[in-house]
């Protein structure tokens, strides 16, 4: 017998199973937008699908696998920069707002790829680089030929203090001084990232209306929205004033900073506001890369009249330590508490992946399971990572010789960048993980040949099933999309657990963040639940779950999802 119809039998309830794909939302009854309920995807195109065999990914690829987007349950993919560029900092280097860099294919594949998403009901979200561009962008190529040019406005130039000093003390986040010397010029100019990604003039109304008409642009092209890089250091202080040093020293070994006076300042909020007005025209959504270090910075970025972003992303638990569920419930119950709608992340391509951050050594597919369980519940958005749901883990360069990123080329040892978390997608224990033939243009982890999606396709208890089981569930339960969040067991410091409610009804997620078994002991009085009936609805659990009118025993990282009737 399996273990879902044991765990039936043992609730006295009747398992229904889900379908192997997330079925068509109902019509909301609350008025939400379509991305408040939706699913969003990252794509890092240079390692999803290569779709002619040269070890690079590209955009026919994501086209060839729409099939597969579609039955996992996603609504929507985020596909980081795919605009021409030297890639120095691997597409974040833009040199063209408007075009496709030729390594993905042509406009005419993003179209392609666009018109295959509207069949499959998946929208397509750009990201958009707003805070800079390449240096060998048109705009910045003008800017420098000389002091009087066209464009020279557009960029952040200065004088330094003095011979051979620069105009202060701002560091770059990627490892040098802020400011580079253009001797033509004899001018500074300013680039928070790169030297080869000088930061544009916000300030300057010409930049501003240019970088409108790209949105615009791209919303013609049947884009249904952006995702905003590096929102935070859209503008500068105009002063130039000197940032406050702060104790300690960053992973370059340089002097932290108070970063006061390049980043976060009031005016990112009138750029989000003008970017909105925008997106309005077209319906499309805003999605903020927002660093915060609390929720009532995280809820400025949606605006006053709520006339700014629509999807400030929750980083923060990407910066968790570990698995606590007070920390958790602690952060989950705050930002609920803000009265906007939440968008959950749990990794990136600048982040290690979930996977390799939370695993014991032990319990790491349960683990995996787990963390999508947490993120694909709870009240509000949520942005996945390709590879999340097959249990993708980092693939850390061994040596610097390795290193594909800058970041890490510069900061080794201490610094490894980013290639870990941007090693080419799983699809097979193939060949090069069945991602192309050609050697791709970075290695694929040993663990490809155990978790990849043909593989776990297969196997009913794998992540990839239990991901499309509960994203099924997500879609399929308007409990999942319209109903609010109410935190049981608060003292529990190992499980933590949460009631969706709508109606007359509720789901209860259950989750033991702790190696060692649990009794969980439940109230759902207070909730509206004396007497309240389970049906189980998902689990993780490789033995029957011990129910009782009062609680549960939970196997070390287990999941219990149930509807909870009157």
């Amino acid at each position: 017998m399996k273990k879902t119809q044991l765990l039936a039998l043992l609730l006295a309830t009747v398992f229904v199973p889900l379908a192997a794909h997330a079925q068509q939302k109902p019509v909301d009854p609350a008025g939400h937008q379509w991305w408040q309920h939706a699913v969003f995807y990252e794509i890092y195109p240079r390692s999803f699908a290569d779709s002619n065999n040269n070890g690079i990914g590209d955009l026919n690829g994501i086209a060839q696998h729409l099939d597969y987007l579609k039955q996992l349950g996603v609504d929507a993919i985020w596909i980081t920069p795919c605009f021409p560029s030297p890639q120095v900092d691997f597409g974040y280097d833009v040199s063209d707002y408007e075009a496709i860099d030729p390594m993905y294919g042509t406009l005419a594949d993003f179209d392609h790829l666009v018109a295959g998403g509207k069949k499959h009901n998946i929208r397509v979200i750009l990201d958009f680089v707003v805070n800079h561009t390449s240096d060998q962008h048109k705009w910045f190529i003008d800017s420098k030929s000389s002091r009087t040019s066209e464009h020279r406005d557009w960029y952040i130039w200065r004088d330094g203090k003095g011979p051979n000093q620069l105009p202060n003390n701002w560091l770059s986040t990627f490892g040098s001084p802020a400011w580079t010397l253009d001797p033509k010029t004899n001018q500074y100019y300013y680039h928070y990232f790169y030297p080869e990604q000088p930061d544009l003039n916000w300030r300057n109304p010409a930049v501003e209306k240019a970088m409108l008409d790209v949105t615009r642009f791209w919303y013609k092209r049947g884009v249904a929205g952006f995702r905003l890089d590096a929102v935070d250091t859209l503008y500068e202080d105009p002063n130039l004033t000197d940032n406050l040093p702060l104790p300690g020293t960053d992973k370059f070994g340089r002097p932290n900073q108070d970063e006061k006076y390049n980043k976060k300042l009031p005016e990112v909020h009138d750029a989000m506001r003008k970017l909105r007005t925008v997106a309005n025209e077209y319906g499309s959504v805003l999605i903020g890369e927002t660093w915060t270090a609390n929720v009532a910075q995280l809820k400025d970025y949606y605006g006053a009249k709520n006339d700014e972003l629509q999807m400030p992303m929750d980083l923060m638990m990407t910066g968790f330590k570990g698995l606590s569920a007070n920390e958790y419930r602690a952060h989950i119950g705050e930002v609920n508490s803000s009265g906007q709608w939440p968008v959950w992340v749990i990794t990136n391509h600048d982040i290690v992946r979930s996977y390799t951050r939370y695993a014991d050594g032990a319990h790491n597919d349960d683990i995996a399971k787990l963390m999508g369980a947490l993120y694909l519940t709870l009240r509000g958005s949520a942005i996945m990572y390709y590879g999340e749901e097959i249990g993708m883990e980092n693939n850390i360069p061994k040596s610097r010789d390795e290193v594909q990123d800058p970041i890490g080329k510069i900061g080794w040892p201490i610094e490894k960048g980013r290639d870990g978390e941007r090693t080419p997608m799983q699809w097979t224990d193939g060949v090069n993980a069945g991602f192309s033939t050609a050697k791709p243009w970075l290695p694929v982890p040993a663990s490809a040949k155990t978790h990849n999606v043909e593989t776990e396709a297969k196997d009913p208890d794998s992540i990839l099933n239990f991901y499309r089981q509960l994203l099924a569930l997500r879609h399929k339960e308007p409990t999942l999309l319209e109903g609010d969040y109410f935190a049981i067991n608060e003292d529990d410091p190992n499980v933590f657990a949460y009631l969706r409610r709508y109606k007359d009804e509720a789901i209860m997620v259950v989750l033991n963040m702790s190696a060692t078994q649990q009794k969980v002991q439940f109230n759902l009085a207070p909730a509206g639940f004396s007497a309240p009936k389970l049906s189980l609805l998902l689990t993780n659990a490789h033995a029957p779950v011990a129910a009782a009118s009062d609680g549960l025993t939970m196997q070390p990282f287990a999941v219990f999802i149930a509807k909870v009737t009157k």
